[in-house]
């Protein structure tokens, strides 16, 4: 497991299983938001396992599941809730990260004081190509 931090407090990761909470809570943890569907893959029929062992081992759970590239603003608010409301530090996954990235930068972009040319490069250190951010954001 792969865990890139985009911001103080904040960080993305590819897709993971319940075992692999308990190296997110290892880590100092204490929140984490999914961005999977459920019955998106074979591998993720749905958050029960995921948000029962999050609970057994103290971790506040958030879930938000979008498609990729489909992000609502009811998605984007929702994950900007989360980010101001959940325990830090916070780790949110998807599939690769992708959505998670998104997501965060979108709900960032919102705010006063956003250093947009920071999140893209944010993302880009994460392995995350900026320009669809970018083109998200429209800057």
């Amino acid at each position: 497991m792969q865990i890139h931090e985009l911001e103080p407090g904040f960080a993305i990761c590819e897709a993971i299983t319940p075992d692999d909470l308990d190296d997110v809570a290892r880590r100092g943890f204490r929140a984490v938001i999914c961005n999977r569907r459920p019955g998106e893959a074979e591998d993720h029929p749905d958050d029960r396992a995921l948000s029962q062992r999050a609970a057994e081992l103290g971790l506040e759970w958030r879930c938000i599941p979008v498609a990729p590239g489909e992000y609502s603003e009811a998605d984007i608010e929702a994950f900007g809730q989360a980010l101001e409301n959940l325990p830090t530090p916070i780790l949110a996954f998807c599939r690769s990260g992708k959505r998670a990235v998104h997501l965060w930068a979108q709900a960032r972009s919102r705010e006063q004081s956003c250093d947009i040319p920071g999140l893209l490069a944010a993302a880009h250190k994460a392995g995350h190509d900026p320009q669809p951010i970018r083109e998200m954001l429209k800057v």
